[in-house]
């Protein structure tokens, strides 16, 4: 099992049908769980994909519409009935604090877990940690709505042949990295500049310059594709993407691994959406289907 992952709970738009549960997504990076739009069901779609709500250490939700949030309470009544007792927070636009604080407490429950509001109050990075940042980008929906995009910060590469020539092995090896120096040798001269991964996460939107910023030289991207190019219209009248908008626009930024989601449901047949990415998009693409498992891919 890939360390870093995301894990399709749901991959419906607006109403659940029998093959596809409401929206959500799991991103496993390393340490951190990130549960991003939690919708309707999401509580049994993890156990279906073997994942614990404790694995959770953050909640981020795009915007308040239903499809993206209604999963919440359960998760964070189960968060409680398994004992965790670290914080986790929960990202939200900050005009939605209403919306989330009946969320927060719809029924009565044993509520032990530091479960607390983190509002996004404009773009910017909302969070830090050992996985890097994570930055919210404003998209275009109609209600304010936040994309999301975690970046691990930039490193460096050991290469064991030099390592090897200048005799630093085992323990030292630790020391040198932490440190940078190890006695006359620099860290600089045994490695190599080592990029960062980027995930992103982007949700009902139409296309804008926020879609364009959040996709750039993404490793990994997660895109809504709510309409085939037949309903190109209804994308615009309600603020969502077409599956070859998303991949026009994965295209242009460089993103590196296309996962497509959040389905109106109106398509059964999925074959649509995908020769319309591909004829925009030549890289590596999923057209999501409920619980697949898709990895980021290795770095370059």
């Amino acid at each position: 099992m890939s360390s870093r992952e995301v894990v399709l709970l749901g991959t419906a738009s607006q109403v659940p049908t029998r093959e596809r549960a409401h929206h959500g997504c799991f991103l496993r990076w390393d340490d951190e769980g990130l549960l991003l739009d939690p919708g309707e069901g999401t509580q049994r779609q993890m156990a279906l994909a073997g994942l614990p709500a404790s694995a959770t250490t953050r909640v981020a939700i795009t915007h308040l519409h239903g499809d993206h949030c209604l999963g919440l309470p359960g998760v964070v009544q189960r968060l409680s009935l398994d004992g965790v007792t670290r914080p986790v927070p929960v990202h939200f636009p900050a005009s939605g604090r209403v919306f989330y604080d009946r969320l927060r407490h719809a029924s009565l429950f044993h509520d032990t877990t530091d479960v607390h509001a983190a509002p996004v109050t404009g773009p910017g990075v909302v969070a830090r940690g050992a996985f890097g940042t994570l930055e919210a980008v404003a998209l275009d929906h109609g209600h304010e709505t936040y994309g999301y995009r975690l970046v691990e910060p930039d490193g460096r590469r050991l290469l064991p042949d030099r390592l090897a020539a200048r005799g630093v092995r085992g323990a030292d090896v630790g020391r040198l990295v932490r440190e940078g120096r190890l006695g006359g040798v620099a860290l600089e001269e045994v490695s190599e500049p080592r990029r960062g991964q980027v995930f992103a996460f982007v949700m009902d939107t139409r296309l804008c310059d926020g879609v364009d910023a959040l996709l750039a030289d993404a490793d990994l991207a997660v895109v809504e594709a709510t309409y085939a190019d037949e309903h190109e219209h209804l994308a615009r009248e309600h603020g969502h993407l077409t599956a070859r908008q998303a991949a026009a626009a994965a295209a242009r930024a460089g993103t590196r691994r296309l996962v497509l989601t959040h389905v109106s449901q109106r398509y059964r047949d999925l074959a649509a959406h995908e020769a319309q990415a591909r004829s925009a998009y030549d890289g590596e693409l999923v057209v999501a289907r409920d619980l697949d498992r898709v990895a980021v891919p290795p770095r370059l």
